[in-house]
């Protein structure tokens, strides 16, 4: 995969333009990113940017809510905005014929959003029931959010993206209106377009919208590198009656920027990112014990989690945990084999292209090489790389990138009075109820 032709700008005010035409269908896809996200969130607001970043479509400069969800809608274009951890993105897709339209809509939202508070209140109120709703029937949703905040603590990727029952509560318009003028300006703005356009039409056209917007006033701070968590901690979340324990096993791990990307996905697809996997074939295939167990890196610009996730019959808690990590130790002590090394990249190499499909593909990937700050080699470079890992070079990322099964945070969802004997043979045990409303 070589990524395509484009052209970069950067405007007066600092807004970065990244313009890749394609005319193979007459669509127009966008990523707008606004550097900051949900890190930013003050204590005891989490959600903050994810509720300011949901707001922005929902009411903009002479629409309101209604007008503005129909001009989209309207049109047969989308329009969605959300925050993760390190920015607030919006990205959507319009017709060719209808790019000014999706400027309007794109620079209103960005610059001109009403915030109005009944709109507030509904975006509010949804998320507070969504998360009370999966507490009842999906808690493996929210496990993760459990295993961040034990992992990171008061780092800000221990922060839930979308807030807490209790943080989400708190927040008001005048939260909001403070995070978008403290936040929001064209110095952190990155725009990628991709698709069926004139690149010198679409730079005046955007300089046009965006040229006089001004820079963001508040800080944005460098990111720390959390630390690797020694020794073990357990935190039960007790979800009385449960007829299932979910888990999570997680240490700090690596960042995007890592140099050794190709060896860490093969390794980790050949550990826990496939059906072939040794998780898999461990939990699944030989014990039973579980339907499906995976394990993933989230990477930021700064190292976030390496996790292991799965559930099991309540009664077989204590077996399903105790194999996860045996698994894991496994992985340290001799690696994963040359077979599964091979079998992992002949996958990997068959899925990546997919990935590069459409405009819109190509539009999410280059924002993120931006917001990260990583060359094109990452892209273009990585189906190469693959072909160049072998097992010494696999070892040797299973030394740097994943934690020893006795340095691990585990987080258990499950019926307390049935599994607290499981998890004291573990570590240290923390308990909270489900029901409470944080995380």
């Amino acid at each position: 995969m070589k990524i395509p032709a484009h052209r970069r700008h950067t405007l007066a005010n600092g807004s970065r333009l990244i313009l890749l035409p394609r005319h193979d269908v007459p669509l127009i896809a966008f990523e707008a990113v606004m550097r900051g996200g949900s890190r930013l969130d003050p204590p005891a607001r989490a959600g903050l940017a994810a509720m300011s970043a949901a707001l922005l479509t929902r009411g903009a400069a002479s629409r309101d809510a209604h007008a503005f969800a129909e001009a989209v809608e309207g049109a047969g274009g989308s329009l969605e905005a959300d925050a993760h951890s390190e920015a607030t993105v919006l990205h959507g897709q319009f017709l060719a014929q209808d790019c000014e339209l999706m400027l309007e809509l794109l620079s209103d939202a960005l610059q001109r959003a009403r915030f109005e508070s009944d709109e507030l209140d509904i975006v509010r109120t949804r998320r507070i029931e969504f998360i009370k709703a999966a507490k009842d029937s999906e808690p493996q949703s929210l496990i993760g959010q459990y295993g961040r905040a034990l992992l990171f603590a008061d780092h800000p990727y221990g922060k839930p993206v979308g807030g807490s029952e209790s943080s989400l509560a708190s927040l008001t318009r005048e939260d909001v209106l403070g995070f978008y003028r403290d936040h929001f300006g064209a110095d952190r703005l990155t725009l990628v377009f991709a698709g069926d356009f004139d690149p010198d039409w679409m730079l005046d056209a955007v300089t046009a919208a965006f040229g006089s917007w001004g820079i963001a006033p508040g800080l944005l701070p460098p990111l720390r590198a959390p630390p690797r968590v020694q020794g073990r901690n357990v935190l039960l979340i007790d979800a009385p009656d449960s007829a299932q324990t979910y888990f999570w096993i997680g240490n700090t791990g690596v960042a995007r920027s890592y140099p050794e990307r190709a060896a860490l996905e093969i390794t980790n697809t050949a550990f826990g990112g496939s059906f072939g996997s040794m998780l898999m074939q461990a939990l699944r295939v030989k014990s039973g014990l579980t339907y499906s167990v995976s394990s993933n890196f989230r990477r930021g610009s700064v190292p976030a989690e390496f996790a292991i996730n799965s559930f099991t019959r309540v009664q077989s808690t204590g077996e399903a945990l105790d194999i996860a990590l045996q698994t894991l130790s496994t992985l340290k002590r001799e690696g994963a084999g040359e077979q599964a090394l091979a079998s992992a990249r002949n996958y990997i190499l068959g899925q990546y292209p997919l990935g590069f499909e459409t405009a819109a593909d190509w539009a999410s990937a280059l924002a993120e090489l931006d917001l990260y700050g990583l060359p094109e080699s990452y892209i273009d470079e990585f189906a190469h790389s693959l072909h160049n890992v072998d097992a010494a070079l696999s070892q040797r990322v299973v030394e740097s990138a994943y934690p020893q099964a006795a340095d691990v945070d585990i987080v258990l969802i499950g019926d307390a009075a049935r599994i607290r004997a499981d998890a004291a043979r573990l570590g240290p045990v923390r308990e909270k109820p489900l029901t409470a409303p944080d995380f």
